[in-house]
């Protein structure tokens, strides 16, 4: 199965996993338009991409805004989300309602808000894939909120692979990825954190963004998939 001329939309597409997946969609044949609140990494990611993609600057949580990219966009056959918005990691009494629900409006509601504006474009052959994570099925000490919102994800995923059919709709659900949403951290705690983390992994060692975006493409391609939330986290959910 070929994404050959396919038209791909892939908000978050400007670094990390959602950088790889545009990177996977172009070597698949695709027509790539990758969207990011920084104009800067847009037009970085363009620079790294070539002539075969296109850039928008887009803040997912601006409902007015997202519905304006896609009429610039006009039809096309995948969307993919891999932003992940804001991060709520804290334990439930240290974090307060307000964090909470910022975080929601970012990872949520900002995936909720793309589909609804996406969708008068999608064609039915296409596919929308989202993005979820393993807190979800295995929250660590601080995760509450964010083990909430994943499970949202993957509720919204099942109940859109309904509504939207033929349009197949999945998630793809990551555990810890070397990606640069850690690049706040100085290398040796980076590296410190990573290691102590791969060992509580059956496959003892932290993903790269080009491994998940292969499960992004999988999604994509494969037009008997719908409903799923695909597991790519390393084995962390049985260690």
């Amino acid at each position: 199965m070929s994404l050959l001329n396919h038209r791909a939309v892939i908000v978050g597409g400007t670094s990390g996993i959602g950088l790889a997946v545009a990177k996977s969609f172009l070597d698949l044949g695709a027509r790539v338009i990758v969207a990011s609140r920084s104009q800067d990494k847009v037009d970085a990611a363009i620079m790294e991409l070539g002539q075969e993609a296109q850039g928008h600057a887009l803040d997912f949580r601006d409902e007015a805004g997202t519905k304006r990219l896609f009429e610039n966009v006009g039809p096309f056959d995948h969307l993919v989300v891999t932003a992940a918005g804001d991060s709520a990691m804290a334990p439930f009494e240290a974090l307060s309602a307000d964090e909470a629900r910022a975080t929601f409006d970012s990872k949520f509601w900002g995936q909720y808000l793309t589909v609804k504006a996406a969708l008068p474009f999608i064609r039915k052959s296409g596919s929308i894939t989202l993005t979820s994570g393993a807190f979800n099925l295995r929250p660590a000490p601080g995760s509450s909120t964010m083990s909430a919102i994943n499970s949202a994800v993957d509720g919204l995923v099942r109940g859109l692979a309904v509504d939207l059919a033929p349009i197949r709709v999945n998630a793809v659900s990551p555990g810890v990825v070397d990606t640069p949403f850690f690049g706040g951290m100085d290398a040796a705690s980076r590296e410190a954190m990573f290691q102590a983390i791969a060992q509580t992994l059956l496959l003892k060692r932290i993903a790269k963004p080009e491994e998940l975006a292969e499960a992004y493409a999988y999604l994509a391609k494969n037009s008997n998939t719908t409903g799923t939330v695909l597991q790519v986290e390393g084995g962390a959910l049985l260690s």
